[in-house]
């Protein structure tokens, strides 16, 4: 009777090969496949609400030990936990915790957002054009080292004291960080891409939308967060230093306010306002667009 043995027994056994192949596939796809299912809350609250709430609870422990013990007894230098907290209550009851928060944000926000319509340009020109980089490279570089307070005393000079001041300090030290940082993100983009872009008719203007943009994202989000950071200091910084009525009271002018009267509790105040605002842009924005990307290369499995 024939054999339905359809396998190969000659030197190399291709049939089992064949297999062997199969289940390699098999496990790389298996390797590859995202879980889908919704994560448990009792799950997402240990892992990722839990830690920050502990850290938080370990630094009021401390703070109200210091306090309460003595080893800082001097409430100019070091108020209890319960003063901020009384000085959090009193600015809410006044109505003026909000327009802290919100003149300061709004600030921020618009400037980073020019900061952005210009670093990007600005950062593929240099990233495409040898000779800009040549002539602007080491310029931006320079720029993003330099310390945003410097900026302040000229631009109150040439601009006075007004939102356009605020908004010249924060482009100053928002948009280097958003050109290196997508050049950072070009300079990593695989020829071969560009190869096949060109073959596939994606050149110029159409390739730089198709191909560079994406195949760079990873580097320019890095540059994005970073500029939003120097954005944010920026804006602090302009604001301790330049004060006027018509420019209300944000949370770096908050901050100068208890310097002045010496309140120290005022001055924590600030402090953690402006740390809150920080953390929330990052967990609000920019921590899903990072999420977003790893998980559309494959990079994040979970989370």
């Amino acid at each position: 009777m024939a054999s339905t043995d359809t396998s190969v027994d000659a030197p190399g056994k291709p049939g089992k090969d064949a297999g062997d192949l199969a289940g390699l596939e098999a496990g790389l796809d298996a390797l590859e496949t995202v879980e889908s299912g919704r994560t448990p809350l009792r799950t997402t609250l240990v892992e990722k609400v839990l830690p920050p709430v502990t850290a938080v609870a370990l630094v009021l422990v401390i703070w109200q030990a210091l306090v309460s013990f003595g080893i800082v007894d001097d409430a100019t230098k070091l108020p209890a936990p319960a003063d901020v907290w009384g000085e959090v209550r009193t600015a809410w009851l006044q109505g003026t915790l909000l327009d802290y928060i919100w003149t300061s944000v709004s600030r921020g926000l618009l400037g980073f957002l020019l900061a952005l319509a210009i670093g990007t340009p600005l950062g593929l020109l240099v990233a495409r054009v040898k000779f800009v980089r040549a002539a602007i490279g080491p310029i931006l570089s320079g720029l993003q080292s330099l310390p945003s307070v410097a900026w302040v005393p000229p631009a109150v000079i040439w601009l006075g004291l007004n939102n356009s001041m605020m908004y010249a300090v924060i482009l100053l030290g928002a948009v280097p960080s958003i050109a290196n940082g997508l050049v950072s993100g070009v300079d990593q983009v695989p020829p071969l891409y560009l190869r096949a872009g060109r073959t596939l008719g994606a050149a110029g203007l159409r390739g730089t939308w198709h191909i560079v943009m994406p195949a760079a994202l990873p580097g320019y989000l890095a540059g994005l967060k970073q500029g939003w950071a120097f954005s944010w200091r920026s804006l602090m910084a302009a604001e301790i230093i330049a004060s006027s009525p018509d420019l209300g009271v944000g949370l770096g002018q908050l901050l100068e306010n208890g310097r002045n009267t010496s309140s120290m509790s005022m001055v924590f105040l600030a402090i953690l306002l402006i740390l809150v605002v920080g953390i929330a842009i990052d967990l609000l924005i920019f921590s899903p667009l990072e999420r977003r990307v790893l998980r559309g290369r494959g990079l994040l499995v979970k989370g």
